[in-house]
C-alpha cells in the first residue's frame, strides 16, 4: 500500500461544529483519491491507522480530527504534526467485526439488505460495531442491525435501530 507522509498542524473552521482538522496538501490529496473514493487511512504521529475520508473546503483539503483522537494524542491547535496517509482499500471504510461478518455470511436476508444501503449507511452500520470492545456487546449490536433490517425491510431507521439496541443490550 503506497503511503506518504506530510507534516501539517490541526486547524479549526468558524462554520460548524466538525471544526477541528488537518488540511492535506492538494498533491498528496490527489494521489490518495479517484472519481469514487475518498477513504484513507491516517496515522498521526505514529498513532493509527484511523479510518477517516478526505474533504474539501474552498480552500483546502483536510480530514477531520475528532474530540476523543484530539484528547487521545494532545492534539492542539497550530500544533506541528506528522501525519502518514494511504489508501483505505476496505470494503466499508472501517474493519468490520468478527461478530458482524459471521452474520452477513450466515443471514441471508439481513446480507441482502444490508449490501442495498448506500456505502455510508453500510459504513455507519460497522461502525456502530467497531465502537464497542466486548465482543458480547458487539454480537448484541450485530444482531440488533440485521433485526432491524430484516423488519424494516432494509429502509434504515435509526430511533427504530437505537431500541433494538436497547433491547438486545437487556438480554
Amino acid at each position: 500500500m503506497k503511503q506518504l507522509s506530510f507534516t501539517g498542524t490541526l486547524g479549526r473552521f468558524d462554520f460548524n461544529h466538525w471544526s477541528y482538522h488537518i488540511p492535506v496538501p492538494d498533491d498528496i490529496a490527489a494521489q490518495m483519491m479517484d472519481e469514487n473514493h475518498r477513504r484513507v487511512l491516517i496515522w498521526i504521529d505514529g498513532d493509527g491507522p484511523h479510518h477517516m475520508a478526505l474533504m474539501k473546503a474552498k480552500e483546502c483539503w483536510y480530514i477531520l480530527v475528532n474530540q476523543e483522537l484530539r484528547k487521545k494524542l494532545s492534539l492542539e491547535e497550530e500544533k506541528v504534526i506528522a501525519v502518514k496517509i494511504g489508501r483505505d482499500h476496505s470494503e466499508f471504510g472501517h474493519d468490520v467485526p468478527e461478530e458482524l461478518q459471521v452474520l452477513l455470511d450466515q443471514d441471508e436476508e439481513g446480507n441482502g439488505y444490508f449490501r442495498k444501503l448506500t456505502p455510508g449507511k453500510q459504513r455507519g452500520l460497522v461502525y456502530i460495531v467497531t465502537t464497542v470492545k466486548n465482543p458480547e456487546s458487539r454480537m448484541k449490536k450485530s444482531l440488533a442491525i440485521m433485526h432491524h433490517l430484516k423488519l424494516a425491510k432494509g429502509k434504515l431507521d435509526y430511533k427504530q435501530l437505537n431500541v433494538l439496541i436497547k433491547h438486545y443490550n437487556n438480554l
